[in-house]
């Protein structure tokens, strides 16, 4: 059987990695000049900066944006902290760690504003209930989100974690453990997993959200460097509007978008790509952010983001929520308001 791994991502990365300065049309003139890089390939969850380029909405606020893949969110965190890039597409468990540790770096739009880490089972196992993982296997990615948080999703599901055998697996080798039935359950990113299991695998998955069990988390978002922040808000004030309304034109017309990543990454799965996109979409809304325009992040759930970091992420230094995002560049009007059903 042959199953997608973030390992043969990588493999393809060299490949695609000179896509970075893809532009449709040549470099227009009098633009300014931006450098982005995503939290991974050029993928369906990210495909909202590629279809603002497309469709010209960064050109329309005068700026000739250069989206980059990544390698990952942490790696895109140290290039925004260390200035190799402006702009970058960072989680926000990792942002927060991130400045934490010392990175002069803020979230200034919250995309992903619903934690996407799950626990992931499939359909035909005896494993109905997040109860039911005790007496069973685990396998995840040590040192991941997943994994720093897994305790605190135990305690919202009741789990006794004495009780469940954590597996450490590299990140490739996640999907095909649970495919091939060596582990009954693993935890990841639903976006990441469930995709390539379900197409590829051609296996239904159960999801138990760490979201449901109260874990609540704000993922990915716009990132910069908090001395870009303060020298140049009026471009990045021209540059947060765009992306967003990137992803809900992605939203809207998922056909187009994929369309789009194409031009970016000629070898991408369609179906897969396609529910990238969907489970993507279920992370836009928490009940906080309700009626909110994408991007707005709610200080309940940043300040939640802090206590899990504290409590399970292993962050003892002092940390406070408004260090990390704000709202100040958020487009407010009411054609940035995303559907509201996950």
């Amino acid at each position: 059987m042959s199953v997608f791994t973030r390992r043969t991502a990588l493999r393809g990365f060299a490949a695609i990695a000179g896509a970075s300065s893809f532009s449709f049309g040549s470099r227009a003139q009098g633009l300014k000049k931006v450098n982005m890089r995503l939290d991974w390939l050029y993928q369906g969850p990210n495909v909202g900066f590629m279809v603002a380029q497309a469709k010209g909405y960064y050109k329309e606020a005068g700026l000739d944006v250069d989206i980059g893949p990544g390698k990952g969110s942490g790696s895109t965190a140290q290039l925004v902290a260390s200035k190799a890039t402006q702009i970058g597409f960072v989680d926000g468990f990792v942002v927060g760690n991130s400045i934490a540790k010392g990175l002069d770096i803020k979230s200034i739009a919250s995309i992903y504003r619903r934690n996407p880490s799950a626990i992931i089972v499939l359909a035909e196992s005896d494993i109905k209930t997040p109860k039911e993982l005790e007496g069973k296997s685990l396998a995840m990615a040590t040192g991941s989100a997943q994994f720093h948080q897994w305790p605190a999703f135990a305690k919202g599901a009741g789990i006794d974690v004495g009780k469940v055998k954590l597996i450490s697996l590299d990140p490739a080798g996640v999907t095909t453990a649970l495919l091939n039935k060596q582990v009954p359950a693993i935890g990841g990113f639903a976006q990441g997993y469930v995709p390539s299991i379900e197409i590829r695998g051609k296996k239904e998955a159960r999801i138990f959200w760490y979201a449901d069990q109260g874990v609540t988390v704000v993922s990915n978002g716009i990132v910069v460097h908090n001395d870009f922040f303060k020298s140049d808000r009026s471009l990045l004030k021209d540059f947060v509007p765009p992306s967003i309304k990137g992803f809900l034109y992605a939203r809207a017309n998922p056909q187009e978008a994929l369309e789009i990543l194409k031009k970016y990454a000629e070898t991408i799965t369609p179906e897969i790509s396609m529910r990238e996109m969907e489970f993507s979409w279920k992370t836009w809304v928490t009940p906080a952010t309700r009626g909110k325009p994408l991007g707005w992040a709610a200080p309940s759930d940043w300040q939640a983001t802090v206590d899990v970091l504290k409590q399970y992420g292993g962050v003892t230094t002092p940390l406070e929520a408004d260090q990390i995002y704000t709202n100040d560049l958020v487009p407010m009007g009411a054609e940035f308001i995303p559907p509201q059903e996950a």
